[in-house]
């Protein structure tokens, strides 16, 4: 092969696209070894190649291409250190903000999932596996109040308690029996936060569905109760309620979907 590569076979060659070359030639980036006098046809030398990697990595990096060019008349490691410390910590902050962004998908996507299957009025045990969620601080009931006073307050304060809207917010009883009591008036929020530091244990859950707004969820503790009698199941943790389907993705709020589970364990059979 003769040294003078013209540039169709040096972009085959580089695996850089003939136009890539042509612009880096005219911003003085990467420049041939010279033209033919007769044709004026840029040509290059095989040795270009590894000079080229200079340019291709780089550029692969997203480094700015008038960066690029000034390194390109003065470089040593310590210019190119600072870059690909400055770079890092950029692609640092990026997958921080792409890591956030694929727990709120996952949260939503896991919660519509189930919505689009679940049958409102339905109750069942559904295994669940363990989450990690926000429990947000204790709210604070006037008599008339409904779920929504104690939740604008907290919305009010949401920069304080470092919480992130974006993950789905649901309602946390302390007991079934606060459950039961008063099941639109939830003792606590919580978010589906997978930075929380309370547990939703995995196990089996007694699961129950109700359609219709924030905090309205009809009698349904009255038959969470009645099935877990009728199926000899002891009741032994908190009440969460979790909005399935919520205003994110339904217009009418008479369609949202509440799936409200408490942790659950088979009645042992009294000894004969």
């Amino acid at each position: 092969m003769t040294d003078k590569i013209f540039i169709h076979d040096f972009s085959k060659l580089s695996g850089v696209e003939s136009t890539t070359l042509r612009y880096w030639d005219e911003i003085g980036i990467f420049t041939p070894m010279g033209r033919n006098p007769e044709t004026n046809y840029r040509f290059y030398s095989l040795a270009q190649l590894l000079a080229l990697n200079f340019v291709t990595t780089l550029s692969e990096l997203e480094v700015p291409l008038k960066t690029i060019s000034k390194l390109r008349e003065d470089r040593d490691p310590e210019s190119l250190l600072d870059i690909l410390e400055k770079l890092e910590k950029q692609m640092d902050l990026e997958m921080s903000h792409l890591r956030l962004r694929y727990s709120i998908i996952h949260a939503r996507r896991e919660l519509i999932n189930l919505g689009v299957k679940a049958v409102d009025g339905a109750i069942l045990v559904v295994p669940k596996d363990e989450k990690t969620i926000i429990i947000w601080p204790a709210n604070e009931y006037n008599e008339s109040d409904t779920f929504i006073e104690p939740l604008a307050a907290h919305v009010s304060q949401i920069a304080d308690y470092h919480i992130n809207l974006s993950f789905p917010v649901g309602g946390y009883h302390d007991s079934f029996e606060s459950f039961a009591k008063a099941p639109g008036r939830p003792d606590h929020f919580f978010s589906a936060d997978p930075v929380g530091t309370h547990t939703l244990k995995a196990g089996d859950y007694l699961t129950g569905f109700a359609q219709g707004y924030y905090g309205q969820i009809g009698d349904l503790p009255e038959r969470m109760i009645a099935y877990a009698k009728e199926n000899s199941l002891n009741i032994t943790g908190p009440v969460y309620t979790e909005y399935l389907l919520d205003e994110i993705c339904v217009k009418n709020p008479d369609q949202y979907l509440a799936q409200c589970s408490i942790a659950i364990s088979k009645r042992r059979k009294a000894a004969r």
